[in-house]
């Protein structure tokens, strides 16, 4: 599955906040994703060979103002997978590092608020040599991938907002340990996979005023191509992993340290295609280095 980093933290890569010039956010996550039921296609149902399945991840993050109206952003998660039942062995190492950078090409007020627009591009490559052919334990695609986004962002001056941000991820084709495959009724005799591509939508509404942030929030995700998981088979790869979620999350500036921020959030999915009905929570701290005396 296509990691969705967009609500991870701050200044990200869907929201409509910025890091001013030469600041720094930085700082680690963790999250706990469980499943025991998923879709088999349309098919929601269970597997007693596996049980439940639990992703635990620590992801290093971090956002860097060049300007005011471009900030570095870079992220590196560690995973690790297993299931409660069966003899299959869970995987662990380090995933895919994420490269991007967030322009801000339009700002105007608007009443007693103000409207902000954003264009994201980033990529994503592997950073070990796991394998892709072990769903659902695999950490990831094996893909390199190239991101592009439009975010937006309306806030008013009270600290309400309400954003929305909009991708399209490329994939490159990936490689399997073995000379051919099966999918979506066809047999191919070579180790390469064409992979779809992906877009996904992002939506929030919150409040953000001082050191508070506050937030529910919807995905989705939709691959644009690939065929279901086969009847009493495992996923394969390249198969179409659809979900729609929505959960909230809370961002804190400590009073006492004004540059530590403690941040939890939680999902739920509500609908999918090949994929875990999950529920995710995540915590995190994080620490902002202001390397001029200017703050945004």
């Amino acid at each position: 599955m296509l990691l969705l980093p967009g609500l991870g933290f701050s200044q990200n890569l869907t929201d409509g906040l910025m890091m001013s010039a030469n600041s720094l956010c930085t700082g680690f996550m963790f999250s706990h994703d469980r499943w025991t039921h998923y879709w088999e296609g349309e098919l929601k149902r269970n597997n007693e060979n596996i049980g439940a399945l639990t992703t635990q991840s620590l992801v290093w993050a971090g956002t860097y103002g060049l300007t005011d109206k471009i900030n570095l952003i870079a992220m590196l998660p560690y995973i690790k997978t297993d299931a409660s039942n069966g003899n299959m062995s869970g995987m662990e190492g380090l995933q895919d590092a994420t490269l991007a950078v967030k322009y801000k090409i339009y700002e105007k007020g608007l009443g007693d608020g103000s409207f902000k627009s954003f264009a994201v591009v980033g990529a994503s490559t592997p950073l070990s040599n796991y394998t892709p052919d072990y769903y659902p334990f695999s950490l990831g695609t094996g893909t390199t991938n190239l991101i592009w986004r439009l975010n937006a962002i309306f806030k008013l001056t009270r600290g309400f907002y309400t954003n929305i941000s909009g991708g399209y991820t490329w994939r490159s084709n990936t490689k399997l340990d073995r000379a051919a495959y099966y999918t979506d009724g066809q047999m191919f005799m070579t180790n390469e996979v064409k992979m779809p591509n992906v877009a996904d939508l992002a939506a929030s509404l919150g409040y953000l005023n001082g050191g508070l942030q506050a937030e529910v929030f919807y995905l989705q995700q939709n691959t644009l191509g690939g065929g279901d998981i086969r009847r009493q088979d495992m996923p394969f790869v390249s198969n179409r992993m659809n979900f729609s979620k929505a959960g909230a999350l809370l961002m804190y500036y400590l009073p006492m340290h004004k540059n530590l921020a403690v941040r939890a959030s939680t999902s739920l999915t509500l609908a999918g295609r090949n994929i875990g009905e999950s529920t995710t929570f995540m915590g995190g701290l994080f620490y902002t280095f202001h390397f001029s005396n200017k703050s945004e």
